[in-house]
């Protein structure tokens, strides 16, 4: 699901936007994300002070915004993670469960250093929720090895022509 990462930061600007009528860069978004940002409503209170263009006088403006915020910017992307970690563990076949549940969930890539996102996960689950110990280079490793081993993976591939035709 492509709700993480680059759309947690698009979130922040469109609440940023909404709220006060200030426009502000992915950069800022991902350092209010980074620095202050939270999976769960009052689990760390923090606030920071962001810099934008102010929609209405079109000169820079200034404001605070804390941890409340940058959780109810994210609260809808949260929402569909999570909604879709559910949907692919009902699906999943008795065998693999088993080993979900004993080993847990691991959490890859930048959105998964969201603060607080693996206790999220784990309480809306009930599996236990691990951070990996690369998160970000881990998307880029798994899929180096994967390449290393294309043809042992070929058969659960999609066909070309399918990603051709979807695009």
């Amino acid at each position: 699901v492509r709700a993480g990462g680059n759309k947690f930061d698009e979130a922040i600007i469109r609440f940023i936007k909404n709220e006060y009528n200030i426009l502000i860069g992915e950069r800022t978004a991902e350092a209010l994300k980074i620095q202050i940002g939270a999976a769960l409503p009052n689990s760390r209170s923090l606030e920071m002070e962001v810099r934008g263009r102010d929609l209405v006088m079109g000169l820079p403006r200034s404001v605070m915004i804390k941890t409340e915020e940058v959780v109810e910017a994210v609260e809808e992307n949260l929402f569909n993670i999570v909604q879709t970690i559910k949907q692919v563990l009902e699906k999943t076949p008795p065998e693999l469960a088993g080993d979900i549940i004993d080993k847990g969930i691991i959490m890859t890539g930048g959105g998964s250093l969201l603060h607080g996102l693996d206790r999220l996960i784990a309480e809306e689950t009930g599996v236990p929720v691990f951070l990996a110990e690369k998160p970000i280079e881990s998307v880029a490793i798994g899929t180096g090895k994967a390449l290393e081993h294309i043809d042992q993976l070929s058969h659960t591939l999609i066909s070309t022509r399918k990603i051709v035709a979807s695009i």
